[in-house]
């Protein structure tokens, strides 16, 4: 079974060695998103709030890209860089969900400067269609 790359304009393009996401049979894995706007690559927010809120937006935009989308997520994972960002972090987490609840692990890290939380996401999706 061939892993195939997922690649969109929508979310920021990777700076290193990774993709966006790769799908290998019914499983696809996001890789870490950040709050960087796509399109110029800036941090958009300075609030964990909003960085939040982009980075979901960046996970969301590679979903679609392999044809999935947040119901088809069932594990999240949250680093933050610090844990008095949690109670903020979980209320804009909370406009990107709906239950049944995908599970989440949250850890505290850190990260380039100016980052305040990074999420990735693991889902499993129909069988691919090519």
């Amino acid at each position: 079974m061939a892993k195939t790359e997922i690649r969109t304009a929508d979310a920021p393009t990777p700076v290193a060695k990774f993709t966006q996401g790769v799908r290998k049979g019914n499983i696809l894995q996001v890789a870490g998103q950040v709050a960087f706007d796509p399109a110029s690559g800036a941090v958009v927010g300075d609030t964990v709030a909003e960085q939040t809120r982009q980075a979901l937006r960046n996970v969301n935009a590679v979903l679609a890209a392999a044809g999935a989308s947040m119901d088809d997520v069932v594990m999240l994972r949250v680093y933050l860089t610090d844990t008095a960002h949690f109670a903020e972090m979980n209320e804009a987490y909370g406009e990107f969900v709906a239950e049944p609840y995908p599970a989440r692990t949250t850890v505290y890290v850190g990260l380039p400067e100016g980052l305040l939380v990074e999420i990735d996401a693991l889902a499993v999706v129909g069988e691919p269609t090519a």
